[in-house]
C-alpha cells in the first residue's frame, strides 16, 4: 500500500517512519491543458493598476492586534475575460496586506480550506520577523485542510517591508506560485519623521511571473519544477503588465518579488535613475542612486522614482532587463508603466534626505566583532540541490536534530554564502536575523545592497559575506534558497541559536476546525 505524504503526517508517523525511510515524493505533471502563446496573451499596459486591500484586525486590546484569514480555493480573473484558478489568503492574490506598528503583537489565524486534489499542506512564515520558533512557519510545522493555527507575531523589530507567505514542506513552490503570498508593513517613531513619500504616494509592488493555460490555469509541471518555474506573463499586485496614473512628484515603491525562480534586473525606459531608500531589513543608512538593480526571489527594495521630471501625459516603463539564466519570454523584458496624470495634488513628504537611518544596529556591526566563521556552499551534489551537501529531508531522517550551526544566542557570526554553480542563481534566505553584506567576491556589496538585509542574491560563481548577531530568540530556524523550485527539491536545512527554545512542531500545533472565537 502506498501512503501519501499527507497520510504519513496524519497519521503521526512522519517523526518515526522518516528516520528509517526518505519519504516518498511523487513527481506528476500537472499540466491541465496547453500554455497560452505569447502572441494569444493580452499586449503590456492595458489593465489598471491596483493595490492590495488592508486586512482590519477582528479586535485588539491593549497589547495585540487579532487578524483572522481563509486560504481557500477561489476563481479570479486575472487575464482579463478568463477565470483563473488560485488558492489565496482570503481567496485573493496577493492576499491582505497587514499593516503593524513596532512594538504591537499580532495573533494572525491562519485556516486552511483550500480544497483541490494537488493540495497537501501549508505553513505560513512572516518572512523577515524575529517569530519565536513555532511561529515561524518551520516546513515540517504543517497545517492540513480542515485545521488551523494561531500565529503569533512579535513586532519588536524597526520599520520594514515583509510579507508572508507559504513554506509548507516540499510544497511551498506549488503553494506560493498557486497565490499563498501577501504583504506585511510595519512602521515606527523615526520613518513618519522622514520627509520620504508616505500615504498615498507609498506603494507596494509585489512582482512575479506566472505560466497560463488556454482554460486559465495556472501551469505547474512538477516535472520540470525541480530546477525552476518561469511563466511568460509579469504580475505586478495580481495584475498583468498594469499602467499607473502618477502625479508629477516622488513615489515611494516597495518593491517585491514573489516569484518562484526569476530574478528581476530593474530600469527605467527614460533612462532616469532609480533611487534605492530601504532594503529587506528597514531603511537604509543613507539613499542611493543607480541605474538598474536586480532583485532575487523574496528580496524586498524601497525605491524612490521623481515623475516632477516628466510631462503629463508621458508615460515611463519599469523595464526588467536581462539576467543570467532567466528564461526569456516575449513581454517579460517589461513589468508595468507609469502614465503621467497632472500635477501635484500634494507636496508634503516629497524628498528624499541625506541620512535615513544611520544608526542601524545591524548596520553597525564589523567583522572584528565577528566570534566565528563558517562556509555555507550551496551546489548540485547527488542529483539533489543541497547545502554542504545537507537536506531538509536529512533534517527529517535525523528527527529534526541534524544543524549546520550553532551560534550562542547574541553572537557575532561572517557567514559566507557560496554558489560554485555557473549554471544557477540561488537567493538565500537566513530566519530570524537581519544581516549586513560584508563583500562580493572580496570586492563591496552592490550599491543598492548596502543596507540591512534577510536575503542575498548569490550569483552564479558568486560568494557572499554576511555579519549577523543571532536573536533575539533561541532554537531552531531554517537557511535555504529561496528559488522555491530549490527549497523543495531539497536545498534548505536549519541552524539552533543557543541551547534551547520551544519545538517548532510541537510547542503549538495546528488544531482541527471548528476554531473558538478569537
Amino acid at each position: 500500500m502506498e501512503i501519501s505524504r499527507r497520510e504519513m503526517i496524519a497519521m503521526g508517523l512522519l517523526g518515526s517512519a522518516a528516520l528509517v525511510m526518505p519519504m516518498e515524493r511523487k513527481v506528476k505533471a500537472q499540466i491541465g491543458s496547453e500554455p497560452i502563446r505569447d502572441r494569444d496573451l493580452p499586449p503590456p499596459f492595458q489593465v489598471p493598476f491596483t493595490t492590495p486591500p488592508v486586512l482590519k484586525p477582528v479586535r485588539t486590546d491593549a497589547t495585540t492586534d487579532y487578524y483572522q484569514m481563509t486560504m481557500r480555493n477561489r476563481r479570479v480573473e486575472i487575464l482579463p475575460g478568463i477565470k483563473t484558478e488560485i488558492w489565496g489568503y482570503n481567496g485573493i492574490t496577493p492576499g491582505p496586506t497587514i499593516m503593524e506598528r513596532r512594538g504591537r503583537r499580532t495573533v494572525a489565524r491562519c485556516i486552511n480550506q483550500i480544497r483541490s486534489p494537488e493540495h497537501e499542506h501549508t505553513s505560513v512564515h512572516l518572512h523577515g520577523n524575529a517569530s519565536l520558533p513555532q511561529y515561524d512557519g518551520y516546513a515540517s510545522d504543517i497545517t492540513l485542510p480542515g485545521q488551523y493555527k494561531d500565529y503569533v507575531w512579535p513586532n519588536e523589530q524597526s520599520a520594514r517591508t515583509l510579507w508572508y507567505h507559504d513554506h509548507g514542506v516540499h510544497v511551498t513552490a506549488r503553494n506560493a506560485y498557486m497565490g499563498c503570498a501577501a504583504f506585511y508593513i510595519t512602521d515606527d517613531d523615526n520613518a513618519p519623521r522622514l520627509p520620504i513619500p508616505q500615504g498615498r504616494y507609498d506603494i507596494p509592488l509585489m512582482l512575479r511571473d506566472a505560466l497560463f493555460g488556454r482554460d486559465g490555469s495556472l501551469l505547474f509541471d512538477e516535472d520540470d519544477a525541480e530546477d525552476d518555474l518561469f511563466g511568460n506573463v509579469i504580475l505586478v499586485n495580481g495584475k498583468p503588465w498594469p499602467v499607473m496614473k502618477v502625479e508629477r512628484r516622488k513615489y515611494r515603491f516597495r518593491v517585491l518579488n514573489a516569484s518562484a525562480s526569476r530574478g528581476f534586473n530593474l530600469a527605467l525606459s527614460s533612462g532616469e535613475p532609480l533611487t534605492v531608500i530601504s532594503q529587506d531589513s528597514g531603511l537604509a543608512p543613507r539613499p542611493v542612486e543607480v541605474d538598474s538593480m536586480r532583485v532575487g526571489p523574496a528580496e524586498r527594495y524601497g525605491l524612490v522614482i521623481d515623475f516632477a521630471k516628466y510631462r503629463v501625459g508621458q508615460r515611463v516603463v519599469l523595464r526588467n532587463l536581462e539576467l543570467k539564466n532567466n528564461e526569456e519570454f516575449e513581454n517579460t523584458d517589461v513589468i508595468m508603466a507609469f502614465e503621467i496624470a497632472g500635477p501635484a495634488t500634494d507636496r508634503t513628504n516629497n524628498r528624499i534626505p541625506e541620512e535615513l537611518d544611520p544608526e542601524n544596529e545591524v548596520m553597525q556591526l564589523r567583522a572584528s566583532q565577528s566570534v566565528r566563521s563558517r562556509e555555507f556552499r550551496f551546489q548540485r551534489h547527488n542529483g539533489h540541490w543541497t547545502i554542504n551537501q545537507q537536506t531538509w529531508d536529512d533534517v527529517i531522517r535525523s528527527g529534526f536534530r541534524d544543524t549546520l550551526a550553532n551560534p550562542g544566542l547574541g553572537d557575532v557570526e561572517i557567514w559566507r554564502l557560496y554558489n560554485n554553480s555557473g549554471g544557477w542563481n540561488h537567493p538565500v534566505h537566513i530566519h530570524l536575523v537581519d544581516f549586513k553584506i560584508l563583500d562580493r567576491n572580496g570586492r563591496p556589496p552592490l550599491p543598492h545592497e548596502r543596507g540591512p538585509k534577510d536575503t542575498a542574491y548569490v550569483g552564479e560563481g558568486e560568494s557572499v559575506r554576511v555579519i549577523a548577531r543571532f536573536g533575539p530568540r533561541e532554537g531552531k530556524y531554517m537557511i535555504h534558497c529561496h528559488n522555491l523550485a530549490h527549497e523543495d527539491h531539497d536545498m534548505m536545512h536549519q541552524f539552533q541559536v543557543g541551547q534551547g527554545g520551544p519545538d517548532p512542531i510541537n510547542s503549538a500545533p495546528a488544531k482541527p476546525l471548528p476554531a473558538p472565537p478569537l
